[in-house]
């Protein structure tokens, strides 16, 4: 028989879903592999098929087991053993005939060993039991013809389910078996194995997604940056690029959202610059190398910043006080609205591999890697180098600056 994953393991995981990674790195979290994390999320259809709330005290935890194999290995009765988890003598008792194939003996007042070892193991017995716990009744849907015809039918005249639940009860008030909740029509859609309703059907739902996205509730959701301007308010000319100052930001992150290193990408010219950030990437460090970077920077080249809607800029205000530039914000999972900083991270992937440690990597590589593509020709600056277009707007006439010539 093979024995599943943990629910504590895939509790971790789907905590993970909800809180926002993405599938290979709550598979890191759960630590699974990431295309256990994959078929996991898939067979699911996006949504966790277990409670993300703590197991039922009423159930034996892990704890409580390895205090029964302490209490067994100790040779203590069974009223002895239930004391110390503070259970009943027959659960213990239950608990131990489930998972020995030999009764169990404690050991004689006399100090007598028993005559045959006893071998119970806590992590296995747990498995059973998260095994038998997970017994999967049949869909309503799929045992009830007349009520999944019915339910198809409204899906393909494009109603929502939390529609046809309210319909079905004023279409049938006298048929209890024409019941159904929305949550029952959203698992048969989109979990694997349900078999009741088409998956196809999906379409006709308003969203059209092929899986669903998890939900949290307002009290788990990530928290919103304050008093951000977002890329909508941006001034006309930051679009066209034809004026200096405008930069594309964001992070690069290591092994397991570890570790970073931040990218900053003028429009005009794709000249880069590369934030240090050895320890740690979250708004402080962020805005401390904002600060120190983009400082030395002559005035006329700080106008403003486009960076996405991460943590790392949740000092934003700070760091637009300190340089006198503006900070716009892009719309959520919309990247092509900094394609100047997501085409240079891909070009800096060649330097820093996905899935490595970025921490490792000194002060003077980073310079290093941002004068190599500095002085990388650029089919849209004419061949230029992004450094050769940052010099000729230097040298113009323009307010006391520091060229930065690398």
């Amino acid at each position: 028989m093979r024995i599943p994953v943990s629910r504590a393991v895939r509790r971790v995981f789907w905590r993970a879903i909800r809180d926002g990674a993405t599938t290979q790195d709550a598979a890191a979290v759960a630590g699974m592999s990431s295309q256990q994390g994959d078929v996991w999320f898939r067979d699911a259809g996006g949504m966790s098929p277990l409670s993300l709330k703590p197991p039922s005290e009423r159930f034996l935890s892990i704890r409580d087991r390895e205090l029964i194999l302490a209490g067994i290995s100790a040779g203590l009765s069974i009223r002895a053993i239930s004391r110390s988890i503070e259970r009943s003598p027959s659960t213990v008792l239950r608990e131990l005939e489930r998972n020995l194939q030999n009764p169990y003996r404690p050991r004689s007042r006399r100090g007598r060993p028993r005559s045959t070892p006893v071998k119970y193991s806590p992590s296995l017995a747990q498995r059973r039991a998260d095994l038998k716990m997970a017994r999967p009744k049949p869909a309503k849907l799929a045992l009830n013809d007349r009520l999944r015809d019915e339910v198809q039918h409204r899906l393909s005249e494009k109603a929502s389910p939390e529609q046809i639940m309210r319909r079905l009860r004023l279409d049938f008030p006298d048929d209890p078996e024409m019941r159904v909740s929305h949550e029952t029509i959203y698992q048969s859609l989109y979990v694997q194995g349900r078999g009741a309703l088409r998956r196809d059907l999906t379409v006709a739902l308003r969203t059209g997604r092929a899986l669903r996205k998890p939900q949290r509730r307002a009290t788990e959701r990530q928290g919103r940056i304050r008093d951000m301007v977002l890329i909508s308010d941006r001034p006309a000319e930051v679009e066209d690029r034809a004026v200096p100052g405008h930069w594309e930001g964001d992070l690069i992150v290591g092994k397991d959202s570890g570790s970073a290193i931040g990218t900053l990408v003028e429009r005009a010219t794709r000249f880069v610059m590369l934030l240090h950030l050895p320890d740690k990437h979250g708004a402080i460090e962020v805005q401390q190398a904002m600060i120190e970077t983009m400082g030395r920077l002559p005035e006329f080249l700080r106008k403003s910043v486009t960076w996405d809607q991460g943590k790392e800029m949740a000092n934003h205000a700070e760091i637009r006080l300190a340089l006198d530039m503006d900070i716009y914000f892009c719309d959520p999972h919309s990247p092509w609205q900094r394609g100047s900083n997501e085409n240079t991270n891909g070009l800096l992937r060649q330097y820093f591999p996905k899935g490595t440690d970025l921490s490792g990597y000194h002060h003077d590589y980073l310079d290093y890697v941002a004068n190599q593509l500095n002085d990388r020709p650029r089919k849209t600056l004419d061949w230029k180098t992004p450094k050769e277009a940052l010099n000729e707007l230097l040298s113009k006439p323009q307010p006391t600056g520091v060229a930065l010539t690398g």
